[in-house]
């Protein structure tokens, strides 16, 4: 189990109704595929959940609101104040860890603004 393969999910499909199919258990299918059994157990109850839909890979489709946060250009007022908005929550989560930013672009750093333990 070195390298990770990325399946499509008919592949995901045809190794989950094959050991569906012939009654082998995870561990079986694990050694033939060389995939992980719990990467096959997880295959398996999204299956069962939601077809194959549940086995559509989701890696590197993000969607996240604050994806491209700062190169996104609001388009009216409401967008505006909402972005500013999502920028001081980040700004606050940020000093709640203890850190803060300095520079600007490529010379921005993270600096940690705790001395001393507080525990």
């Amino acid at each position: 189990m070195g390298r990770n393969i990325m399946r499509t999910p008919e592949e995901k499909e045809r190794i989950i109704l094959e050991m569906i199919n012939n009654g082998y258990g995870f561990h079986t299918m694990s050694k033939k595929y060389d995939i992980s059994k719990s990467v096959l157990s997880k295959w398996y109850y999204s299956y069962k959940e939601k077809g194959i839909e549940g086995l559509k890979s989701n890696t590197g489709k993000h969607n996240s609101l604050n994806t491209g946060l700062y190169l996104k250009k609001p388009k009216n007022k409401i967008e505006e104040l909402e972005l500013e908005l999502m920028k001081k929550d980040i700004e606050i989560a940020r000093l709640k860890k203890g850190y803060m930013v300095k520079g600007v672009g490529a010379k921005k750093e993270f600096v940690t603004i705790l001395d001393k333990n507080t525990k």
